[in-house]
């Protein structure tokens, strides 16, 4: 593969996406910490590539892509690691659904809270608010802990998939997010399982969760 450029700071959730994808593709990509003290999201040579002014940002050969969960697929695909995104329309779906998963309804439902008891956003403070992101959380969380209880190992079946990435990512979030929870021990499996792959204990936990 030819040379990568990845734009974002390796605190981002969304970075360390593309950095574990990368990891278990054994490929490596120039990282530019964008969003960090010095490189503003809002620097016109970053709003060139990406309008949004979001990152991450990947830049291969004339290639400029953005959301993170493409650029892992987009990865997978070139180094055509169908263990991690499958060919066949079903299989691929399924590892899909789940990333939408991620990047919908669990995000949604975390945001409030996270902002709020994590980072201590000022206009993340109403009582009400947080609590119903809270409960979200909690709900979208057991809906994950059945489907970990039905497959014993990953959240597509037996085998990690590309999918596990960006779910794994989010688990170790609401572990590391102060609320009370509910026991979720195949979450708690599952979360050890990643922890025994080498890209996740790079990437799975560093800076902020």
């Amino acid at each position: 593969m030819t040379p990568l450029r990845l734009l974002g700071r390796p605190t981002s959730i969304n970075v360390r996406k593309v950095l574990w994808t990368l990891d278990e593709l054994g490929v490596q990509a120039t990282l530019e910490p964008w969003g960090s003290e010095g490189l503003s999201l809002q620097d016109p040579a970053f709003l060139d590539l990406n309008p949004h002014g979001l990152v991450p940002v990947l830049v291969h050969d004339d290639l400029v892509l953005r959301e993170s969960n493409t650029i892992c697929r987009y990865l997978a695909s070139q180094l055509q690691r169908t263990d991690l995104l499958p060919q066949a329309p079903a299989d691929r779906a399924r590892v899909e659904q789940w990333m939408d998963w991620q990047a919908t309804e669990l995000n949604n439902a975390w945001r409030y809270a996270f902002m709020a008891l994590v980072r201590r956003s000022p206009a993340h403070a109403d009582p009400q608010a947080i609590a119903a992101s809270v409960r979200e959380w909690s709900r979208q969380m057991v809906l994950l802990e059945q489907t970990l209880a039905q497959t014993g190992a990953c959240v597509t079946g037996e085998r990690f998939t590309l999918a596990d990435i960006p779910v794994g990512l989010s688990v170790q979030r609401w572990v590391m997010t102060p609320f009370d929870k509910p026991a979720l021990p195949a979450v708690a499996d599952y979360l050890a399982r990643l922890a025994e792959r080498p890209g996740f204990r790079r990437h799975g936990a560093n800076g902020m969760p």
